[in-house]
């Protein structure tokens, strides 16, 4: 066998055993949310810039308080047990075959399995306050400003990390070259990671966010498979095959909702893998989906202050195709199209250049 059979074999087995551990201790996930009644108390009744929100209460009231939170924990739980349980494997067999489909390694994966685990405690906590009704934000948990900090802090963390331990302070732009931004890399860095942490609102369609960041996560693993980062890629699809089998029990009607556990967690991955891949500059083109959820909400903001009426019947944009009647299902099924797409246009450009 080949090197480059076993690394094709050890990126897509990896994320094959992956979704087959979270499909089958799902449920167990799923039972415990429903026994404990782990799901907002009260619907959220307020938009983002403090009016009623009524086309999103119609659209949503009332599955939004009978559908538990936190089904992220799948995600979160399923990478962090496979990464440990073939890194003891590696540990106790150390001269077997099985040994090599360990993908924890320092240089690669330390960096985007800690910030993992670190959003998605925070998130994890933000849900506990929401199902608890202890939050005074409009759509419970944490108030904006300090879900906002926490994030920058965790950006802020990694950027110096990228810039004084590994010593990285390059860009690179595809067909132009690299170019050295110096200590600009740091705020470079938490501003990424404060634009993924806004694109978590995706995760408001049963299988939309899901379905999302299968795809996104998927370019990033080609990406890092073609830099010879296979452990990298790895983790990537660890996360894809995870999601898929989220996915599973995610699709309308959903059994669970993702929420901040699943979401902050994978936005923030998300922004360590661009850099680690030196893909920052096609990020926006991978996760374009993202984009056009934040984009639309900031455009319907300002045209509120400003031309005191609204562009979209509601934001994100997801719920405005929901508002003029599409069928949730149609919406989310057109928008894992376009990410595909997206990913794939993004994933071509980067290995172009």
């Amino acid at each position: 066998m080949t090197q480059l059979t076993f690394n094709v074999i050890k990126v897509l087995g990896t994320s094959a055993v992956a979704s087959i551990v979270a499909m089958v201790w799902a449920p167990l996930l799923i039972n415990f949310l429903y026994k404990h009644q782990l799901w907002k108390k009260t619907a959220r009744t307020k938009a983002i810039s403090g009016e009623d929100a009524v086309v999103f209460n119609s659209l949503h009231k009332e599955r939004e308080t009978k559908v538990p939170r936190m089904g992220g924990l799948l995600i979160f739980i399923t990478v962090v047990a496979v990464a440990l349980l073939l890194y003891g494997v590696s540990l106790l067999f150390p001269n077997s075959q099985i040994a090599q489909f360990n993908f924890l390694s320092r240089s690669q994966t330390w960096l985007p399995l800690f910030t993992l685990v670190a959003a998605s405690l925070f998130g994890l906590l933000d849900d506990f306050l929401v199902v608890s009704d202890l939050g005074k934000y409009i759509g419970g948990g944490m108030s904006f400003k300090k879900r906002l900090i926490v994030i920058a802090l965790i950006g802020l963390a990694g950027g110096l990390w990228f810039f004084y331990k590994l010593e990285w302070d390059v860009i690179s732009i595809p067909l132009l070259g690299h170019f050295s931004i110096g200590i600009w890399y740091i705020p470079l860095f938490v501003a990424v990671m404060v634009a993924c942490w806004a694109g978590g609102i995706i995760d408001g369609i049963d299988g939309l966010s899901g379905g999302t960041f299968a795809s996104i996560f998927g370019a990033f693993a080609i990406i890092a498979f073609s830099q010879g980062k296979v452990d990298l890629a790895t983790f990537c699809t660890v996360i894809t095959g995870t999601l898929f089998a989220f996915l599973w029990f995610n699709i309308p009607p959903a059994r669970f909702y993702m929420t901040e556990v699943g979401s902050l967690g994978l936005v923030a991955t998300l922004s360590v893998v661009a850099f680690l891949t030196d893909s920052v500059v096609v990020l926006p083109i991978i996760a374009g989906l993202l984009v056009l959820e934040v984009g639309s909400v900031i455009i319907q903001l300002l045209s509120k202050k400003f031309r005191k009426k609204k562009i979209f019947l509601s934001t994100p944009i997801h719920h405005h195709f929901e508002a003029i009647g599409w069928p949730a299902y149609k919406v989310t099924m057109r928008f894992w199209i376009i990410g595909i797409v997206l990913a794939i246009i993004g994933v071509v450009v980067k290995l172009v250049g």
